[in-house]
């Protein structure tokens, strides 16, 4: 048996439902993952996951690969092991980390009362929980463009997010200028190259803002988000950083006690069944 067949098996029963936001359920043979939760989970077949386990599927892509390792919650020695052993290249110091630390999903996993997004430094929406999806729509569903924030900002509008007064200006001016960031600080990354030609292509508004050559990070706003399912509802955006991956965090939080808290809650009941549907 190879060597990533060997530790994608063993990674795979160390990881317990309960560590990745499954319940356990009754039954189980295994503590671990089984292949159809760690398939669903990293977006793959089942079958694939059997291929892999068993040897007989050769140079997995390293977007699988990157999707197995954020599955398996696996840290940044291991996902890079698993390149290594896979044929595949170790992503450059020079490239836009992709890679969500064990850590950070642990944050999301354990953060079900407020929506919650992990994003990466050209603002590419990797992971999100329940009530995110069932606040501004399943991300899955999207195309790469479609879940970038800056893309959809840029060519489509807040569309249902409504800002504080005066935050519209700058909030464009702070995401203009943290894409500039980014692509100061990995210039190999075609990703973000890509997207800023896209949008200075595409986007007047894009062009505006990227003239002034201004370079600073987001910072946090308030914003009212108008649901289809339960109506306007005022919540606080704080976007948190991981200096170690330059991943971003973005929480909404509602004021305790708040109408528009009530309203998460009921979002986080009612929302989330819907989304489960849809699925």
């Amino acid at each position: 048996m190879s060597e990533f067949a060997t530790v994608l098996r063993a990674w795979r029963d160390r990881v317990t439902p309960e560590q990745v936001g499954m319940p356990a359920g009754p039954g189980r043979r295994t503590s671990g993952l089984r292949r159809e939760e760690l398939a669903a989970l990293a977006g793959v077949s089942v079958d694939y996951i059997v291929r892999l386990e068993q040897g007989r599927a050769t140079n997995p892509s390293a977007q699988t690969i990157t999707a197995l390792a954020r599955a398996l919650r696996l840290d940044s020695e291991e996902r890079d092991h698993l390149l290594r052993i896979a044929g595949a290249p170790i992503p450059s110091a020079r490239v836009a980390p992709q890679h969500i630390p064990p850590g950070v999903m642990r944050i999301v996993d354990r953060m079900g009362d407020s929506p919650v997004a992990v994003m990466t430094a050209a603002w590419d929406i990797v992971h999100w929980n329940p009530l995110w999806a069932a606040l501004f729509g399943d991300p899955s569903a999207h195309s790469v463009n479609e879940r970038n924030v800056a893309w959809r900002y840029f060519t489509q509008g807040p569309g249902d997010v409504e800002f504080a007064e005066g935050h519209s200006e700058e909030f464009t001016s702070d995401l203009s200028a943290d894409l500039r960031r980014a692509a100061g600080l990995y210039p190999d990354d075609a990703r973000i190259a890509g997207l800023v030609a896209a949008l200075l292509r595409t986007s007047p508004l894009f062009a505006e803002a990227w003239e002034t050559a201004t370079v600073a990070s987001h910072t946090s706003s308030r914003k009212t988000v108008h649901s289809p399912v339960v109506g306007p509802i005022e919540l606080d955006c704080d976007v948190l950083s991981t200096p170690s991956t330059d991943m971003r965090i973005v929480v909404y939080t509602a004021v305790p006690g708040s109408e528009s808290a009530e309203k998460l809650q009921l979002l986080r009941v009612t929302g989330t069944q819907e989304f489960a549907r849809g699925r």
